[in-house]
């Protein structure tokens, strides 16, 4: 029996609608049907599988027919009838999440328990107590998209200032208004804590046998690491700086960085930029702040700063990638400067290389303005009430 195109459809829609163990039987007929060398023609011109077809053939021969109990294979998971679970589960935890304090692991810790995520999905996103699995579910679901629970010593902050769940708040309401925006890019910036070049282990784990120096208190150069992280795209620029990271080096590097990349952006009017309220970039720092308000004016940009509360910078999303990047080299021993930015040039954050610059430039530290140029500056700065030192507000001039 030869095979015309439209035979060929028929014998394929007819498999198509039948299941279980009529199916293989008529997979079996068919294949009887053409004779000799029918299994491996029916693999070749109909894509069926000879596993498949050997046992609809035993079935025949063997009068024994093996009867599929669909039914009995267990309920279909919840998300196949809510297919927007999961992205409402993970933007609600994400936000919510700090990264390993150690950077040994990519783990993420999220700060909601379990109940108060369930009751956010309820609130936040419209979905019904009936509709939603148990708290259980949720728990498994969670993991699964790589949050975790850990020791509460790990999650919990040395200090809470009374204003932490009002920052946060109002941190999601800004993101979550970001993400949604064309004319609004958010950055995630932050510096790492300085890296020794040099024959030194970094406590890390090799295939091959390395050995290190026993001491490390002449270090042939110091590079300190500073982020941006884009989180709606996900591209890392990372620089590495031989001098100190001062608010000069910060808004050098935001200015660099935004003359580079504004091509990409033409729609982009507002800048929110997430930090974590450390001693050069908070919205005290007399320096930092001149230094910011003159960049929102030369590039004609309005700058959003939302900065993290007290000992909670974890949450910042630029601390994920630390993580990695330690793993990615604490291995290997960063013996020269070269060295350790190809390695950096080589890490991995979902899937994208980070451009990788080196900053040779020193920079002063202590630059600060006097209280009379402050308060001059303050008029050009709009602060959130309440929030004063979290949410700042530049706009340029007219």
């Amino acid at each position: 029996m030869e095979l015309t195109g439209t035979l060929k459809q028929y014998i394929l829609a007819t498999a198509e609608s039948l299941h279980g163990s009529d199916r293989r039987l008529f997979m079996a007929l068919t294949v009887r049907l053409r004779g000799p060398g029918g299994q491996r023609r029916a693999e070749r011109e109909l894509g069926w599988s000879r596993m498949t077809i050997r046992e609809g053939l035993h079935g025949l021969d063997s009068g024994l027919i093996r009867v599929d109990a669909l039914g009995a294979r267990g309920r279909t998971r919840r998300e196949e009838h809510l297919p927007e679970l999961l992205d409402d589960l993970k933007a609600i935890v994400d936000a919510q999440c700090q990264t390993d304090p150690t950077f040994k692991t990519q783990r993420l810790y999220p700060r909601l328990t379990v109940a108060t995520v369930r009751q956010q999905l309820i609130v936040r996103k419209g979905y019904t107590d009936e509709q939603l699995p148990t708290e259980e579910t949720i728990r498994c679901k969670m993991q699964r998209l790589g949050f975790h629970r850990t020791k509460v010593r790990q999650c919990k902050p040395k200090k809470k200032v009374k204003q932490t769940d009002a920052i946060f708040e109002r941190l999601n309401e800004l993101h979550a208004e970001s993400d949604t925006a064309e004319d609004v890019l958010r950055l995630s910036l932050d510096s790492k804590a300085s890296v020794k070049i040099g024959l030194f282990s970094r406590g890390g784990k090799s295939w091959v046998r390395v050995a290190a120096a026993d001491h490390d208190f002449r270090p042939e150069a110091t590079l300190t690491p500073f982020g941006i992280l884009l989180p709606r795209s996900r591209d890392l620029y990372l620089y590495f700086a031989t001098s100190k990271v001062t608010s000069d080096f910060m808004v050098d590097i935001l200015d660099q960085w935004w003359t580079g990349v504004r091509g990409r952006f033409p729609q982009v009017r507002t800048l929110l930029i997430n930090q974590d309220n450390g001693p050069e970039d908070h919205s005290r720092r007399t320096q930092f702040m001149k230094r910011i308000v003159g960049f929102g004016q030369t590039h004609g940009l309005t700058i959003r700063l939302a900065y993290y509360p007290p000992y909670h910078s974890k949450y910042n999303p630029i601390e994920r990638c630390w993580g990695i990047l330690e793993n990615h080299w604490n291995g290997a021993l960063l013996e020269t400067i070269p060295t350790a930015l190809r390695f950096a040039q080589t890490m991995t954050w979902h899937g994208k290389h980070p451009l990788v610059q080196l900053i040779t430039k020193s920079y002063q530290k202590g630059v600060r303005l006097t209280p009379e140029e402050m308060n001059q500056l303050e008029t050009q700065i709009h602060r959130l009430p309440g929030l004063e030192k979290w949410f700042v507000d530049i706009s340029p001039r007219n």
